[in-house]
C-alpha cells in the first residue's frame, strides 16, 4: 500500500466514525516530502465534514499579569524569571467590558478572561471575575475564563455567573510535563479539568508545541485530551521570551506545526481545533493552511504579552480561503 493509499484508508475510517489508535497515528506521524500535502487534504476534509466550513474565533484579556509562583518554562509571567513583563493586578470590569466589546467587533465569538498566578485566592477578585464574566455575557459573547486551579465551589460560584467554558492547558504529554513546570503536577491539571466537567462546563484544553518535546509526546498530549473528552483544543507554538530557560529555544519548522495540527484533527475529528499563540511567527508563509490542514478555529487579537496579528488581515484570510466566521 503506498501512504497516498493508507491516508486515503485512514481518512475513510475516521469519516465512518471510527478512532484511530496510538500505532495509527505514530504511523501519520512519520509521513514527509510530497506525501505530507495529502495528510493536510486529508485533514481539511476531516474538518469540512465535523466542523463545516464556520472559523470559530475566541479573543482574550489578560485581566492580571505577572509575579505567578509557578515555574512554567515558557512564561514571560513567572516569578521565577526576569522577563521585563508587566506585572499588574486584577483590572476593573469596565475594562473587561471594553475589550469583549472589541473583541467583538473583530469577530469574536468566545472572551477569555485569564490571570496569572496558581489560582484565585482573594474573594473579591473571584467576584470582580464573576461580574466581569456577566458583562461578557451581556455583550452576546461566549464566557470563557483561564485563573488557573481552582476549587469546586470558585468553579461552581463562576458557571452560576454566567461562565460557560474553562480553559486549563495540560501543556504537553505526561511523560515530558516535569520539563515543562515542576511547581504543580500534571495530575493537578487533569483534577481541575475534572471538576469543571463536573459540573457541566464546557472544556478548553491544549497545550504548547516547541517546548523540547517530540512528535510523539504531541501524540500522546493529543491522546489525553481524546480520553477526558475536551471541547476545545488550543495549539500554541512556542514563542521564545529572553528570560526564560527556553529562550534560546528554536521556532518550531513551518510544516511541523502544520503536521502537529493534522494529526490533532485525525485523533481528534469532531473537536474544536484552535490555533493560538504564535501562530504567525510559527507559521510564516503557511499560516493560512491551518485552515486547510485540519484547524477550524483561531485566537484573534493580541496574545498575553505579546501582539498578535492584525484581525483586519485575519478576517481577510477567512473570507479569501472561501471560509466564513
Amino acid at each position: 500500500m503506498t501512504v497516498r493509499q493508507h491516508i486515503t484508508d485512514v481518512l475513510q475510517r475516521v469519516s465512518d466514525g471510527h478512532a484511530i489508535d496510538y500505532q495509527t497515528a505514530r504511523e501519520l506521524s512519520r509521513i514527509s516530502g510530497a506525501d505530507l500535502w495529502d495528510l493536510f487534504a486529508a485533514a481539511g476534509k476531516l474538518r469540512e465534514q465535523y466542523r463545516g466550513t464556520k472559523v470559530d474565533l475566541c479573543s482574550i484579556i489578560n485581566a492580571k499579569s505577572g509575579l505567578c509562583s509557578e515555574d512554567c518554562v515558557f512564561c514571560a509571567q513567572s516569578s521565577y524569571y526576569t522577563t521585563g513583563s508587566p506585572a499588574y493586578p486584577l483590572i476593573s470590569v469596565d475594562r473587561m467590558d471594553k475589550a469583549a466589546e472589541s473583541a467583538k467587533k473583530n469577530g469574536a465569538k468566545r472572551f477569555c478572561i485569564v490571570t496569572s498566578g496558581r489560582g484565585i485566592d482573594s474573594c473579591d477578585d473571584l467576584k470582580q471575575i464573576a461580574a466581569g464574566i456577566n458583562r461578557v455575557r451581556e455583550r452576546g459573547l461566549s464566557p470563557c475564563a483561564t485563573l488557573g486551579t481552582l476549587t469546586m465551589d470558585q468553579l461552581s460560584y463562576l458557571k452560576d455567573a454566567g461562565l460557560h467554558r474553562y480553559h486549563h492547558n495540560i501543556e504537553t504529554s505526561r511523560d515530558f510535563f516535569t520539563n515543562v513546570c515542576t511547581t504543580h503536577s500534571f495530575d493537578e491539571r487533569l483534577m481541575v479539568l475534572s471538576d469543571a466537567r463536573a459540573l457541566g462546563l464546557s472544556l478548553c484544553s491544549g497545550g504548547i508545541l516547541g517546548l523540547g518535546e517530540s512528535m510523539d509526546d504531541r501524540i500522546k498530549m493529543a491522546f489525553t485530551l481524546r480520553e477526558i473528552d475536551v471541547d476545545s483544543v488550543p495549539i500554541n507554538f512556542l514563542m521564545p521570551i529572553q528570560g526564560t530557560p527556553l529562550e534560546m529555544s528554536d521556532s518550531i519548522a513551518p510544516l511541523q506545526a502544520l503536521h502537529a495540527i493534522a494529526l490533532f484533527r485525525f485523533i481528534l475529528p469532531d473537536k474544536e481545533i484552535r490555533i493560538c499563540g504564535g501562530r504567525g511567527s510559527g507559521l510564516g508563509q503557511l499560516h493560512p493552511m491551518i485552515l486547510t490542514a485540519g484547524a477550524d478555529g483561531f485566537m484573534i487579537g493580541n496574545y498575553l504579552t505579546r501582539s498578535g496579528l492584525d484581525p483586519a488581515d485575519d478576517l481577510e484570510m477567512i473570507e479569501n480561503l472561501g471560509l466564513s466566521i
